[in-house]
């Protein structure tokens, strides 16, 4: 049985015997792999009325369990503090976050979800893992545990190009 990739690379083959496209084989389904996961994320979120950047601020402010500064926020998420700014504007006027003065700077806060931040990212993100469980079903759970070693492998070596 042959992938959308492996099509490409036959191709390549036929037309290119010269050249070895084997990393295709893996950039290719790795580029299609997240293209995929990626709209059946975006589908829970939009259902919880979520964008991927406003999960991720709910999500983080979530684990942190203690408010965060936006410019914690910001790193967390890999925005710039004009597009966190503009966020967590949104998000306040909804109702899912607050912002706290800080007693020591006039111009600085910290950020907490509001009780419905809470609720409303608990619900979201239980959907959301069920979906990426859902998305690994083709994985028994040693692939599964293979396929994230080598993922943190390639990771650890290549990660340093996002800064």
């Amino acid at each position: 049985m042959q992938d959308h990739v492996d099509k490409l690379l036959i191709q390549w083959q036929e037309h290119r015997p010269d050249l070895d496209c084997s990393p295709m084989g893996i950039i290719g389904r790795m580029y299609r792999a997240q293209r995929i996961m990626t709209d059946s994320i975006n589908v829970v979120f939009k259902s919880y009325g979520l964008s991927q950047v406003e999960f991720d601020i709910l999500a983080s402010l979530r684990r942190a369990g203690e408010p965060l500064t936006p410019t914690q926020l910001y790193h967390t998420v890999m925005l710039s503090s004009g597009a966190m700014t503009a966020r967590l504007d949104k998000l306040t006027d909804r109702g899912l976050i607050y912002r706290q003065p800080s007693d020591d700077d006039r111009r600085s806060c910290k950020v907490s979800l509001t009780e419905e931040g809470q609720t409303l990212v608990d619900q979201a993100v239980t959907a959301h893992v069920a979906n990426e469980h859902q998305m690994l079903t083709a994985l028994d759970k040693d692939e599964q545990a293979q396929l994230a070693g080598l993922l943190r492998k390639w990771l650890l070596a290549n990660e340093s190009a996002l800064k």
